[in-house]
């Protein structure tokens, strides 16, 4: 494992975290309204597939931060396809 210095912890740590929390308003608004008309399922799902394959980078380079990130993101980025195939 490679020891990064903190500076490159906490920018890749600040990232994970903007790019995850994009996610909740879709997410608030998909399960508040029920309505997945504007979302692109092929669009969502490389997206999911993309973030499924960063976490699994996370999990063979040992970065938290993109494990984390990914892991949160993937999950909400799945409810978003389950409503998504739901309310078709």
């Amino acid at each position: 494992m490679t020891e990064y210095p903190l500076y490159i912890n906490i920018l890749g740590s600040v990232a994970g975290i903007l790019t995850t929390i994009a996610f909740f308003p879709q997410v608030f608004k998909v399960i508040t309204t029920k309505s997945t008309h504007d979302i692109s399922l092929f669009m969502f799902l490389i997206m999911a597939i993309g973030i499924f394959l960063w976490f699994l980078y996370g999990l063979f380079i040992n970065a938290l931060p993109v494990i984390l990130a990914n892991f949160i993101s993937l999950f909400l980025a799945t409810i978003i396809l389950v409503y998504k195939l739901k309310y078709k």
